[in-house]
């Protein structure tokens, strides 16, 4: 029997199951009632669980109650407008919405793409996800649809490119080849671990550098291999009636119009490298740090601005936009198409608000963690446990920081005191927190997906997303496991002075 057409079965029916389910809307109401429903029962019995660092006890909240009620009739409105996937998508969508709306999008894809090696785009797609992590969530609302678009230039399904996308920005979330917040944040609080038994000890933000620089390989590699093996043969090739009959050469006007954006590009660039370059740059902190810095934090902002103002010095200069009104109905149009995803995100945020009141999140955390300590196994299994472990939690909770705040202080001691370094332990969780992203609605952004994917295909559901993203899900989750074997199999150091063990087993 064809291996592949097993595969293909094998994923319909995860996309028939996964779409039988109710609208992605309906199933956060459903979850949202649920999670209330099941406080309820937790807060009548008790559930608890102590956490193994402070001693306290964490007891599931009861949201049918007075102080539940409260909390919900309160915080209904924050918890929508301080929803972070919220306000950063709809800022990059006004000025991509221009810039889409003007054709430079599209002329700047037909200018470039159609000359490079077709076999080399989702090799591109998926690297360039991976690095766009440096920008903390831009990927999700900038590369995604990008890439979208890129695919069907050059006559390739559009899902094809997005999946390509969501998997190296999102499923290859902690690789790179740059240092990023990311790394500063976690690096920070492994070292708070660490010193819950040894003071001392520092760990680095490099210090999984020169595994993740590997990893970095891998992903892309990974995810070229699927996409072209698994997702676009199964999805086949896409043809845009909007662009039906078109020859996708660039007019005089279009010429015209590229060229004075990549004048303004340079200039925009050269501004931003002044800005950051120097020490003292206007975009640095005062004490010239970058990773925390306004550009770092406000590079959707930033995008937009670019955006916006590409988009009408093409469309002014290209003929596209004739009235001041084509530059503010591009953001219209843009912004009509997000109908469904606020409708969405209102009540993926009230989920998420209730999940945290709850408790319930932390004290799975806690007793699978217990879980994990009681097994009898040698210090790699006890990683690739963990691995396992973190990509199931992941599952239910998204927050890679957040997680590991809870993680690390029980994980970080315990392998220390066996003698597994905390770098060892930090990069075992980003591998497993990395690899199910994909295929959780429960991740924040996975609504965005949705939203995205039906402007090409107004059938796509839940199961659709997870059907198409579980191949690279699966994949990344054994390939990037199997690095960690080799590298522990090899003692090669993780990063500058990061060894995985810190004496002989």
């Amino acid at each position: 029997m064809n291996q592949s057409s097993v595969i293909n079965r094998l994923l319909l029916q995860v996309e028939k199951a996964g779409n039988a389910l109710p609208h992605p809307t309906i199933l956060f109401i459903f979850l949202c009632v649920f999670i209330v429903l099941i406080s309820g029962i937790a807060g009548a019995f008790g559930v608890s669980a102590i956490h193994p660092i402070s001693g306290d006890t964490i007891t599931g909240v009861n949201l049918i109650s007075r102080q539940g009620l409260h909390l919900i009739l309160t915080k209904t409105v924050t918890n929508f407008t301080h929803f972070a996937p919220v306000g950063s998508v709809l800022v990059a969508i006004l000025g991509i919405g221009v810039a889409e709306h003007s054709g430079l999008i599209s002329a700047a894809l037909r200018s470039t793409v159609l000359k490079a090696p077709r076999q080399l785009l989702s090799f591109f797609v998926v690297l360039t996800g991976v690095l766009s992590s440096i920008a903390m969530d831009t990927g999700y609302v900038v590369l995604i649809p990008l890439a979208a678009m890129l695919f069907v230039t050059v006559g390739r399904h559009p899902l094809a490119g997005m999946a390509a996308a969501f998997a190296g920005v999102s499923g290859g979330f902690s690789a790179n080849l740059l240092i990023g917040p990311v790394d500063a944040i976690l690096a920070g609080i492994s070292t708070e671990a660490a010193a819950l038994v040894q003071p001392e000890y520092n760990v680095s933000a490099t210090g999984n550098y020169y595994f993740l620089l590997a990893s970095t390989l891998l992903i892309s590699v990974v995810g070229t291999v699927v996409t072209e093996k698994v997702v676009s043969p199964r999805l086949g090739d896409y043809q845009d009636p909007q662009q039906a009959g078109d020859d996708n050469t660039l007019t005089t006007a279009e010429k015209r119009g590229l060229k004075a954006t990549a004048i303004f590009t340079l200039l925009f660039i050269a501004v931003l490298l002044w800005g950051i370059l120097p020490a003292d740059g206007f975009l640095r902190l005062e004490n010239g740090d970058i990773l925390s810095s306004p550009f770092i934090k406000g590079i959707v902002t930033i995008i937009a601005f670019y955006a916006a103002v590409s988009g009408y010095i093409f469309g002014k200069t290209s003929g596209r936009f004739n009235r001041s009104e084509d530059f503010i109905k591009g953001m219209e149009l843009s912004m009509s198409t997000m109908a469904g995803y606020l409708v969405l995100m209102f009540f993926a945020a009230q989920f998420v608000s209730y999940f945290s009141w709850s408790q319930l999140g932390a004290i799975a955390a806690i007793n699978g963690a217990a879980m994990l300590q009681s097994l009898d196994i040698n210090n790699s299994s006890l990683l690739l446990g963990f691995i396992f472990m973190a990509a199931l939690i992941n599952l239910l909770i998204g927050s890679a920081s957040a997680k590991w705040a809870l993680f690390a202080p029980v994980f970080v001691p315990m392998f220390l005191l066996l003698g597994i370094s905390p770098e060892a332990t930090q990069i075992a969780y980003r591998i497993g927190d990395s690899t199910t992203n994909i295929i959780t609605p429960l991740m924040p952004y996975f609504g965005i997906i949705i939203a995205f994917a039906q402007r090409y295909d107004k059938d796509v559901g839940i199961g659709t997303i997870i059907a198409t993203m579980l191949p690279y899900s699966i994949a990344l989750l054994a390939s990037w496991s199997a690095l960690l074997m080799v590298w522990i199999l090899m003692d090669w150091p993780l990063g500058p002075g990061a060894t995985i063990f810190l004496n002989a087993q």
